[in-house]
């Protein structure tokens, strides 16, 4: 064993015993990035703070800055600190608050102005600093639905253009698609199709929180299979239906006219 490695053994025990410094201290926002948000809505973000018995949190700073840009400037939200972590909002028209010492930001009426990536630092007595860091969009209708066709692979494709978590899905001739139209990829974009050839009308439908677009792809009309055969079955059981109910009339007819020639002749033999 060379001297790295025996120092490294010997060294990593004694640094578990030491106590808890900076390196406990720790923050990051739960919510699931990016966060999008609807425009009018309250934009909420949550921090999980977490630090050592020997750490003292002194304060808890929001900031935001653009996305994009080669100087983003920073504008601080609000913060919490001094005893108990007193909270103010930074911003005047009193948009913004602080609640559970800092660890949610709410921020009212969101606007695209309101997007970019949110920063939570938190502090301890030290002056030791960790942060943790989100991004935030405008939450966006769908836009620009179109279907293309792949005739190699008898598939029809949707696509949209930018919006936020768009839910895709399919209808041929206005009715949902059947086994004997096609199969749906698992994404929804794709629609398989089944028939030979591709006929009718084909939409794809899709939508999100603000609403839903669609587009259609126009094809030959379809056949309708068996046309022929069918009317032919229908007319022949009406003309068997027509020749029975005629049957019937004329059988009734002799029958009863039977029965008068009958009645007259024996009515004859009497006399």
């Amino acid at each position: 064993m060379d001297l790295q490695h025996f120092l490294c053994w010997r060294i990593a025990p004694l640094l578990l015993l030491l106590p808890c410094g900076f390196q406990c201290m720790s923050v990051h926002i739960v919510n699931e990035e990016p966060v999008h948000v609807i425009p009018g809505s309250i934009l909420v973000l949550k921090a999980r703070i977490e630090h050592g018995p020997l750490e003292q949190i002194c304060m808890v700073t929001w900031e935001r800055e653009p996305e994009t840009g080669f100087n983003p400037e920073k504008v601080t939200l609000g913060m919490c600190s001094g005893r108990g972590l007193k909270c103010t909002g930074m911003r005047p028209t009193g948009r913004v608050t602080l609640e559970e010492q800092g660890a949610t930001l709410k921020i009212a009426g969101y606007t695209v102005a309101d997007g970019g990536v949110y920063a939570v630092t938190i502090t301890d007595q030290t002056g030791a600093k960790v942060t943790g860091h989100c991004i935030v969009r405008e939450y966006e209708a769908v836009n620009h639905v179109s279907v293309s066709i792949n005739v190699s692979h008898s598939s029809l494709v949707c696509g949209e253009a930018w919006g936020t978590d768009p839910h895709f899905s399919w209808l041929h001739e206005r009715a949902a698609i059947t086994k004997s139209v096609g199969n749906v990829s698992l994404d929804g974009k794709t629609l398989f199709v089944s028939t030979r050839p591709i006929c009718g009308h084909f939409t794809c439908m899709v939508k999100n929180k603000l609403g839903y677009s669609t587009a259609t792809y126009t094809a030959a009309p379809c056949e309708m299979e068996d046309k022929g055969t069918t009317v032919a079955v229908v007319c022949l059981v009406i003309v068997l239906l027509l020749g029975g109910v005629l049957a019937f009339l004329l059988w009734r007819r002799h029958r009863y006219s039977g029965r008068g020639e009958r009645l007259h002749e024996h009515f004859d033999d009497n006399i």
